[in-house]
């Protein structure tokens, strides 16, 4: 199973993306990609499903989503898989998890590489810390788990995951600054706001327009060619 949720989510199973079919099951689903291979609580995702259904029928509501979601990974698994949709989708005492299998979930990645970044600017190895902390930045497409009506629970998920990015994008500008990569940083930021388009307001598009903001002033202060932005940034 492959999972992504730095943007819309997306589940796919064998090759093939599973498709919810009622908002309610879109819903379960996404709250499962954000913690998969870990059980989500039957009370969180009741919780969760509130937003669309009363509170008295949110249970039966998850348990039908759950049913609907499972029809769904019936018809993406096919016949002679080892997995099942009990075993994909699987109950737990006191909740739900979806099982990967050990497939891909940008999540993960996106941590490995920011990790990575981070390590590498500990040890003042700038062009390695840039690298990876640009492919950490690539893997999102937009805001994290981008169209779901979240609840308290997936909003703090969602919170965290934002927090790291626009953490790594920091980590990132100064990375670039220590190598005086300044003109080419500057359209590097134009470039990540403009993929940005479907939320031109949000917190990271306007992470991007102040770090641009920055990264400008910085290179008009610089007196010459003899003195690089790092130089610049550390008087």
């Amino acid at each position: 199973m492959d999972i992504e949720v730095l943007g819309a989510p997306r589940v796919t199973e064998n090759g093939v993306p599973i498709t919810a079919p009622t908002p309610e099951s879109r819903h379960v689903l996404a709250a499962l990609a954000a913690s998969p291979d870990r059980v989500v609580p039957v009370s969180v995702l009741a919780e969760e499903l509130a937003r669309h259904t009363s509170p008295e029928h949110s249970r039966a509501a998850l348990y039908t989503a759950v049913r609907r979601l499972r029809e769904r990974f019936a018809e993406a698994l096919g016949a002679g898989s080892v997995r099942t949709p009990e075993t994909v989708l699987a109950a737990r005492p006191g909740g739900y998890l979806l099982d990967t299998g050990g497939g891909r979930c940008d999540v993960r990645e996106f941590e490995r590489e920011a990790g990575a970044g981070y390590r590498a600017m500990g040890r003042g190895d700038f062009a390695q810390a840039a690298a990876r902390l640009r492919r950490a930045l690539d893997l999102w497409t937009g805001p994290a788990l981008d169209g779901i009506d979240a609840g308290s629970w997936l909003r703090g998920r969602t919170a965290s995951l934002d927090a790291d990015r626009l953490s790594v994008l920091g980590q990132w500008v100064e990375a670039e600054l220590a190598l005086g990569r300044h003109r080419e940083l500057l359209l590097e930021l134009a470039g990540l706001r403009g993929a940005e388009g479907r939320h031109p307001d949000g917190t990271y598009p306007a992470a991007l327009r102040r770090a641009e903001t920055r990264v400008a002033a910085l290179r008009a202060a610089l007196p010459g060619p003899g003195l690089t932005l790092a130089g610049a940034v550390r008087r």
